[in-house]
């Protein structure tokens, strides 16, 4: 049964750094964004597709950027009825984004499936993943309605 959330605060921001990401980062950030999302009410559906991102995008960072790096920025923001997540670190190398279903991972494959999933889940929301880069590094970020 699904019941309606109390109404998302109609600003707020968070920023947390990493100066050395290493797995225990993964954890560390989930567990600080739950907090902010539950402070400004956000919907546990919704909510749960923040943290699912932030896990990927976080293990990302972790997994392929970390050495090259050594940092990592974790943004959320709500503001005008939008959700904003972004993580971005100093690297240089982009992640590939599928161009869709035909192009998803292969049954056997590993890995690759992360940004797939957080790009379905924020286009299931109503939002959409985005990347960007520029000579500081580059940012992956997740845009959803907050209601």
């Amino acid at each position: 049964m699904l019941t309606a959330a109390p109404r998302p605060a109609s600003v707020g921001t968070f920023v947390h750094s990493v100066a050395a990401p290493t797995a225990a980062s993964v954890p560390l950030v989930r567990r600080r964004v739950r907090a902010v999302l539950e402070g400004w009410r956000i919907a546990a559906d919704l909510a749960d597709t923040l943290l699912l991102a932030v896990s990927e995008l976080v293990g990302n960072v972790v997994r392929h950027a970390a050495e090259e790096t050594g940092r990592m920025d974790v943004r959320l923001a709500c503001d005008r009825g939008w959700l904003r997540l972004e993580v971005a670190d100093g690297a240089a190398a982009l992640p590939r984004l599928p161009a869709g279903p035909a192009d998803a991972v292969t049954r056997d494959a590993e890995g690759g499936r992360g940004l797939l999933l957080v790009q379905l889940l924020a286009a299931e929301a109503g939002g959409e993943l985005l990347v960007t880069a520029d000579e500081f590094g580059k940012s992956v970020r997740v845009r959803v309605p907050a209601a």
